[in-house]
This record gives structure tokens, C-alpha cells and sequence, in this order.
């Protein structure tokens, strides 16, 4: 709540669905940032009450949750979610990062009652992926090429290994780096202990470090941000949620 007020965002809380539902009917909202906590372990029943209520079904919905979500659940959340944030050490930064993506959607109508600070602010959230160095350590080039193209178009200046050792080597080559993209899964020297050996290095101690890991499965988390990871997300990669990851770590590093 403070943290939004903080960027002059106007947050309401509400501690059951159907308190915010009625609050959602007398207001204009942007978004909804529904806590899986409040739903009583019945998500989907909470985001169908939302999506099924009258003038509702277009409103954008942020899943907030602490629970490590498969990618059958998480596939089930977005049928009705536009984004999941899960609860880390930078959800805060996740969480305005995606309401500023609403933000600016509906901008030009909000006339003078949004500030000119407001969207300064969040600007640069958008625009600090530009002419950033993001190294990505990837055994399959396909993926290196997929994630390259998207990146580049957003500015991003790109650097590939394809595994481990090449990882450590390009970093020792170009300390300037400013985030990591790592595949756990590589062959000789697989993610875990390449994050292990590059948190080694001072220079690279608060280096930005997503993991990627190709499934879903409980303890993955906590398993890849115990050897190093700043961050996880998981393949197939989520091109909306990489670069709200990206946006977060490197706006956070400035």
C-alpha cells in the first residue's frame, strides 16, 4: 500500500472478494490486485466471482501469491488473470512495474488527475531496459536467437554462452554486464553451479540473476535463489513476464 502511494497511486484495500466487488461497482478502478490469501484457498472460485460480476469482465486482474504454482495452475490463473507476481524480496517492484503497464494504457484519459511525477516515475521503469548489456547462457541457440530478437527491441545489447564455463568467462571478459539470463539445465557446468561461482566473484555479488528453468515443480524456487538467483521464471518463457523481471532488477540496480 505505501510503497504504491509512494508513486502517487491511489490503492484501496479490501479483505474479502466481495468487499472489493461492491467497492469495485461504486469506483472507477484500473486494476486488481488480488492476494491469493484472502480467497480462502478458492482462487479460481474468487477470480470467476470478479470476472462473472457486471462490468467487471475487462477489469485487469494481478494474482499476488506466495505458492509455487505448476504450470497447469498458473495456465488455469491466466484464463482470468492478466499477470501472476509471485511474493520475493522485489515483488513490491513487480507489483507497480505491472499496475504502471495499466497506468499507461488508460493515461490519456485520466486528463489532470494523474501527475506529470506519476508518469516520470513510471517511465522509467519502461525505458531502463535501453542499452543494457544482458548476457544469455542457453545450451540451445534457439533459445539464445528467440530471447535476442526480443530483447534487442527494446534496446537491450546481447551477449551469449552457451554454457557455464563461457558464462563465467564472458563476465570476467565484459564486467560491465548488467543481467543475467541463466538456463539451469546446461550441460558440463549446469546453472546452479555456475550462479554458485559467479556469486563468488565480489564484483558480482548483487549482479541480477534470473534463473530459467524448464518446469514448474515445488522447492524450484527456493532451490535456485538458495544458489544465487535474484529472480526465477520458467520455460516456456513469458516474453511480458521476462521483461516486467527485467525492468524490476535493472530499474532497481540504477
Amino acid at each position: 500500500y505505501y510503497f504504491l502511494e509512494n508513486f502517487n497511486i491511489e490503492p484501496e484495500i479490501k479483505n474479502s472478494v466481495d468487499d472489493a466487488i461492491s467497492s469495485l461497482l461504486a469506483k472507477d478502478r484500473t486494476c486488481v490486485i488480488l492476494d491469493t490469501g484472502i480467497s480462502g484457498g478458492m482462487l479460481h472460485q474468487s477470480l470467476d466471482k470478479v470476472k462473472g460480476t457486471a462490468g467487471l469482465e475487462l477489469l485487469p486482474v494481478i494474482i499476488f501469491t506466495g505458492k509455487n504454482l505448476s504450470k497447469m495452475e498458473e495456465g488455469r490463473i491466466k484464463q482470468y488473470a492478466n499477470s501472476v507476481v509471485m511474493k520475493t524480496a522485489h515483488s513490491y517492484q513487480r507489483i507497480l512495474d505491472e499496475v504502471s503497464l495499466y497506468l499507461h494504457l488508460v493515461e490519456p484519459n485520466k486528463g489532470k488527475t494523474a501527475t506529470t511525477a506519476t508518469y516520470k516515475k513510471l517511465g522509467r521503469l519502461t525505458e531502463v531496459l535501453k542499452d543494457k548489456k544482458v548476457l544469455i547462457a542457453d545450451d540451445d541457440v534457439r533459445n539464445i536467437f528467440s530471447l535476442s530478437k526480443a530483447l534487442e527491441s527494446f534496446g537491450m545489447n546481447i551477449l551469449s554462452a552457451i554454457n557455464g564455463q563461457e558464462a563465467l568467462q564472458q563476465l570476467k571478459d565484459d564486467p560491465s554486464i548488467d543481467v543475467v539470463l541463466m538456463d539451469m539445465m546446461m550441460p558440463e557446468m549446469d546453472g546452479y553451479e555456475t550462479m554458485s561461482a559467479i556469486r563468488q566473484m565480489p564484483k558480482f555479488k548483487k549482479l541480477p540473476i534470473i534463473a530459467v528453468t524448464a518446469k514448474a515443480m515445488a522447492g524450484d524456487r527456493e532451490k535456485c535463489i538458495s544458489a544465487g538467483a535474484s529472480d526465477y521464471i520458467t520455460k516456456p518463457i513469458d516474453k511480458d513476464q521476462l521483461l516486467s523481471l527485467l525492468r524490476v532488477w535493472l530499474y532497481d540496480r540504477n
